[in-house]
């Protein structure tokens, strides 16, 4: 099955997960109003131009966003202070403890300004 949109995605992502995928969606969507909506490498993301700023996933446990590495040693501090899991280039977290709006827009924002646009 082939994902090709933001809808179709969330749709086919566990239950568990819908609800969560959609508010990171709507909060991504504010935080850069002029991005558009794509799906990359099977994964939903926001691009400016060619460049995709910022991207989520569901897996089976936990759910992802994915920002420019530099946005993630930013807000360094601010992640491990929330108690979520913060690899290079993301940040995961469970439906049970979603990951707060503030901090999204930080993180899509910072990405945004990493890769000069």
């Amino acid at each position: 099955m082939s994902i090709d949109s933001h809808d179709a995605y969330i749709a086919a992502a566990p239950e568990q997960f819908r609800s969560v995928l959609g508010q990171l969606r709507a909060q991504l969507s504010r935080a850069l109003p002029d991005a558009i909506e794509v799906v990359k490498y099977g994964m939903p993301g926001f691009q400016i131009r060619e460049t995709i700023i910022a991207g989520y996933a569901a897996f089976s446990k936990q759910c992802g966003l994915y920002v420019d590495p530099a946005a993630i040693a930013v807000h360094a501090d601010e992640i491990a202070s929330l108690k979520l899991k913060a690899t290079k280039t993301g940040v995961t977290f469970s439906a049970s403890k979603p990951i707060a709006a503030d901090l999204v827009e930080k993180l899509a924002t910072s990405s945004r300004s990493n890769k000069g646009l």
